[in-house]
């Protein structure tokens, strides 16, 4: 184990130990959760490739919800609240 963790779960008060084998079943599941790298033909991925992409792939999971979050307001504003779309865009909601 690294002594950069060792001394940061140290300072964090965590007296869990976490195994290296652990770490990688960890970074394994994270890999198959990616399509990024889901979808390459390679089995071998770097541990900080794999983290360096569920961060990208989490970022673009924001703008997506942003963007229909978006979407879904203007929807809302141009529709009659008594109308039945708007009711079933409230029980979608809900």
């Amino acid at each position: 184990m690294s002594s950069r963790r060792s001394s940061s779960r140290q300072q964090s008060g965590v007296s869990r130990n976490i195994t290296d084998d652990q770490i990688t079943d960890l970074v394994s599941k994270l890999q198959q959760l990616i399509p990024e790298i889901r979808n390459r033909r390679s089995d071998k991925v770097s541990a900080s490739k794999v983290l360096q992409e569920t961060c990208n792939y989490i970022r673009s999971l924001h703008k997506e919800v942003d963007g229909l979050s978006d979407r879904l307001s203007d929807l809302l504003a141009t529709t009659d609240t008594d109308s039945a779309q708007a009711a079933i865009i409230r029980s979608l909601l809900m």
